[in-house]
């Protein structure tokens, strides 16, 4: 036990741990518009979980190729329209498909089906079907690191910028997106409320992806409701919207600022609602991904893992071999 090891020999395999579940991470935060940092005892359960997932597939499904996201962008384009229209490209995605569908929420699905189409694992936070709970850290999520299968972790709960969800989890995961793009693999935090300056060439690639300048082009932006049903349109939130007028010379700082705090003002104001609790089958379904959980039922079907091992495994022990045939159809 290390309890009674001799001191260099608990730090040596403290240092070996810390290592090994660093190998699918960089040390630094990755941070925008935000002093917040991650430690990594508050996501480590989950960083460990998400990595051997990933191992347990790139050991049993064949039919993987190397991923053609990851470094996509580790070339820096001419300009960040070019890097985010590289993008865009290499997913399927176009803005006319993103502003077609109804809902903010349509079009993140949308982009998480066309990132996993490309190999990209996308995990969503679910408490109490996660190995750990997320409480009490300012956390957008994390990029974690394959060649193959490289896994964005994205965040839920109220990160403390007063937006509304589906549409800040949209640019969060655009801006992950950009990450694995860029071989940037860490914990992510941003305050996509701020107009701070210092926020790197990457918030500016997601800008011209979900916000690009020609569709701003005619727009005006003076008014909070002209900011709003901007907002609605590209499927953005509204403070996004200000930061990035403010950033293309559209409204002043001044302006921008006075958006954002009627906006925060008008979001403390909202009648607090409580999430329902997801069904056993749904939450594992959102936590694992659609794309990791259809590999790996796939794997399972051929006899490469038992049924047990992929309750235990793949669903954390919250699914029982009798509801597999359940969670096949909510695949489909």
């Amino acid at each position: 036990m290390l309890f009674f090891a001799p001191l260099p020999v608990v730090e040596a395999q403290i240092k070996a741990k810390t290592d090994k579940l660093l190998s699918g991470l960089t040390k630094e935060t990755f941070s925008v518009n935000s002093r917040d940092r991650v430690n990594l005892r508050e996501i480590e359960l989950i960083v460990k979980d998400l990595l051997r997932k990933q191992e347990l597939l790139k050991k049993n499904d064949k039919t993987l190729t190397p991923n053609r996201i990851v470094g996509l962008l580790g070339k820096v384009g001419r300009s960040v329209e070019e890097d985010a229209s590289k993008l865009m490209d290499a997913l399927g995605l176009s803005n006319d498909s993103i502003m077609s569908v109804r809902k903010k929420e349509d079009a993140l699905e949308l982009l998480i089906a066309r990132l996993e189409a490309n190999q990209v694992l996308v995990s969503r936070s679910v408490n109490n079907f996660m190995p750990q709970r997320i409480t009490g850290v300012k956390f957008s999520g994390m990029t974690i690191k394959d060649a193959k299968v490289p896994y964005i972790f994205l965040s839920g709960g109220d990160h403390g910028d007063y937006q509304e969800p589906a549409g800040r989890m949209l640019f969060t995961l655009a801006l992950m997106s950009v990450l694995v793009a860029r071989k940037i693999f860490a914990p992510v935090t941003y305050d996509g409320s701020s107009t701070g300056s210092d926020v790197g060439r990457e918030y500016d690639i997601v800008g011209a992806m979900l916000m690009p300048r020609e569709a701003l082009r005619s727009t005006s932006l003076g008014s909070l409701d002209e900011v709003k049903a901007a907002a609605d349109v590209l499927k953005v939130t509204p403070s996004a919207m200000a930061v990035r007028a403010m950033r293309l010379g559209m409204i002043t700082p001044d302006l921008a600022n006075s958006h954002l705090q009627q906006l925060r003002e008008e979001y403390a104001q909202r009648p607090k609602t409580q999430a329902r609790q997801p069904s056993a089958i749904n939450a594992v379904r959102k936590y694992n991904g659609r794309e990791l959980s259809r590999r790996m039922l796939n794997v399972l079907e051929a006899g490469q893992i038992s049924p047990g091992e992929f309750c235990r495994i793949v669903c954390l022990r919250h699914l029982k071999p009798h509801q597999i045939s359940d969670f096949r159809e909510a695949m489909r």
